[in-house]
């Protein structure tokens, strides 16, 4: 843990010059739970889907001294039971040098900050079973875990199926 008492810590929204910096971020998680080969995502495809004229999504970025220190990545979402506007977070990374200094923490609350500013009134994310320092963090900060809901996805050939590309889709 680095000590940053005396450093203050800088959070801005992400440009598209900063896709190495994000794509970095996703590489310390995926190093995290050792999953580095299931990244295929490129900095291109970061800057093609998240800066261009309907970007997918937003980007928090953390700085110590002008040194990336973390970051959080999320997009808008909409409860239909609640009717209203929030965010998913999809990714909170945090260098290893700089975790437990509070940038976790600078992240999250500014995410809320800059949804709530947008007319957001909630956050959701999904966290990996393995992942349980991430789960007592985000416990820590007041997200409640659900066990009413689970996640399910479809990717590749899944994905493609459902999507009627073999078949007629009726």
């Amino acid at each position: 843990m680095v000590d940053i008492s005396n450093q203050p810590v800088e959070i801005r929204v992400a440009t598209s010059q900063d896709v190495h910096l994000i794509h970095a971020g996703l590489m310390t998680i995926a190093r995290h739970l050792d999953a580095v080969g299931k990244v295929t995502a490129t900095p291109e495809d970061l800057r093609k889907h998240g800066f261009g004229p309907q970007p997918a999504f937003t980007v928090l970025i953390a700085e110590i001294g002008g040194e990336f220190a973390g970051m959080c990545l999320f997009f808008q979402s909409f409860s239909t039971w609640r009717g209203q506007k929030g965010a998913y977070i999809q990714d909170i990374a945090v260098e290893e040098r700089f975790r437990g200094s509070g940038i976790g923490v600078a992240l999250l609350r500014n995410t809320a900050a800059h949804v709530r500013a947008g007319g957001g009134t909630y956050l959701r994310l999904s966290v990996e079973a393995k992942n349980t320092s991430a789960q007592h963090f985000y416990q820590r900060m007041g997200l409640l875990w659900s066990e009413e809901e689970r996640i399910h996805a479809a990717y590749g050939e899944a994905f493609d199926a459902l999507a009627g590309q073999h078949e007629s889709g009726v």
